[in-house]
């Protein structure tokens, strides 16, 4: 575990946040009343998840968070219920609902996401602001999640040229990761993505890991990011930058539910970084906290206990 004391400034920005539910049924149903156990409630979000995992594991950051109604004001005594410093942006609208089912007869998840509020153009121009004021050189910028409706595809894009100076972490799937490697970010840090968005940007399988790599040099090699990070799933996750081509081997667990186990892998990796651990113990970190999520209910998160003991397990190769 990097050690404690002074870490360099995180930051996540979530803008389509969401109260996240999770309840279990016995079986799914169709035109029938389906009685549910008692819904877990968390907060929700692709950066909002990572700060929380940042505090799980004994780190610190500040989510600037987008909250809007009733829903949002429940979300926001969530996050103070977990003790996550936040900052919270005014939302156009109703913050969303999610909510994730597990069927008890077959341990199946269904996961239903809402999409939120519409951004105009005036309400991207505001987060602009905000981050262009509040960005401090040399700290870690951390972009995930999905896109709220309403903003353009180049969306990752100019919130990083909102962040200049900082080390822009984006973690995105779809349209906006196609047009992120179609139209690189300059000066981007580290992009992260999983297995199967990798292989349809890549147009083929990638079956070793040795393919996972070539294909994240191809990226670096264009661009796209100093550094490209892989997820294999149980497999483990690939690293590529212009020094390094590394691989960690994923813990075996059991597991319960994959929900927030990529963010639990963002907040690991930047938190080793920001305490200045080298690449090699930020991915191992990352690794062991994602190992961690997926044995945990549907929107719970990593454990520090639990991350501290999978740890050795896993263990760095070249690729």
């Amino acid at each position: 575990m990097p050690t404690q004391g002074l870490q360099t400034p995180v930051v996540t920005l979530t803008l389509n946040p969401a109260l996240d539910m999770s309840s279990e049924v016995a079986a799914l149903i169709p035109d029938q009343k389906l009685r549910c156990t008692e819904p877990l409630l968390d907060p929700g979000g692709g950066g909002l998840n990572v700060s929380r995992a940042i505090a799980a594991l004994g780190g610190e950051s500040l989510a600037l968070v987008a909250l809007g109604g009733l829903t949002g004001d429940r979300l926001a005594g969530l996050i103070r219920g977990e003790g996550v410093p936040f900052l919270a942006l005014t939302a156009p609208g109703e913050t969303r609902q999610s909510l994730t089912v597990t069927e008890q007869s077959t341990g199946r998840q269904y996961r239903f996401m809402l999409p939120g509020p519409h951004w105009s153009e005036a309400d991207q121009e505001r987060v602009f602001t905000l981050l262009r004021a509040s960005a401090r050189p040399g700290a870690f910028g951390v972009i995930s999640g999905s896109q709220p409706p309403g903003v353009p595809l180049d969306f990752p894009a100019r919130l990083a040229r909102a962040m200049p100076g900082l080390n822009v972490v984006l973690d995105t799937s779809g349209p906006a990761l196609i047009e992120a490697v179609a139209h690189p970010i300059p000066g981007l840090s580290i992009l992260r993505m999983d297995g199967d968005e990798a292989e349809t940007l890549a147009g083929a399988q990638l079956i070793t890991r040795s393919d996972s790599a070539d294909f994240a040099a191809s990226l670096v090699e264009k661009g796209v990011a100093q550094t490209v990070i892989l997820a294999r799933g149980a497999d483990g996750s690939v690293l590529v930058d212009k020094d390094r081509r590394i691989f960690a081997k994923a813990a075996k667990v059991k597991v319960k539910s994959t929900v927030g186990a990529g963010d639990s892998f963002v907040a690991g990796l930047v938190l080793s970084l920001a305490r200045g651990e080298t690449p090699e113990a930020a991915l191992a970190m990352g690794t062991a906290s994602a190992s961690a999520a997926v044995t945990t209910d549907a929107t719970q998160l990593c454990n520090r206990d639990h991350v501290m003991r999978l740890l050795p397990e896993c263990v760095i190769s070249l690729v």
